[in-house]
């Protein structure tokens, strides 16, 4: 989950790959994995589709119990929102999901207003509070 992982963990990312446009996406989920390689396409083998994947510097170091690399991995579920918009998650966002307008390499990004799928509540803007856009 996204509130789990750490900048530390992801502190050895150089890229990030978007295998399709994210700027119409309102979240992405994204996961830790444990991949056997620092770079290229992984295999995915969840529900859904992956949308995008981070890339480790040649020099980041494998796991010394399993030889693996932590690296994320960006995917959509097929009931997320961009599938179903009035679905389960038209307000609200899965605990993984962050808005892929916040992702860097190195950076974990954050929810956002437009990732929990609509205005501030009541109490929020009484008290001047939003999310970044």
């Amino acid at each position: 989950m996204s509130s789990l992982i750490t900048q530390d963990e992801i502190s050895d990312e150089t890229a990030l790959v978007w295998l399709e446009d994210v700027s119409h996406l309102d979240y992405v989920r994204q996961s830790l994995d444990r991949l056997p390689t620092r770079q290229g396409r992984p295999a995915y083998h969840r529900a859904g589709r992956m949308v995008g994947y981070a890339q480790l510097d040649p020099r980041a170091k494998p796991s010394r119990s399993s030889g693996t690399f932590r690296r994320r991995v960006f995917w959509l579920l097929p009931h997320d929102r961009d599938s179903v918009p009035h679905g389960l998650y038209a307000i609200g966002a899965p605990a993984e999901a962050i808005d892929p307008r916040t992702l860097a390499p190195g950076n974990k990004g954050r929810k956002t207003e437009r990732s929990e799928g609509g205005p501030p509540s009541s109490a929020m803007r009484e008290l001047g509070i939003t999310l970044p856009l």
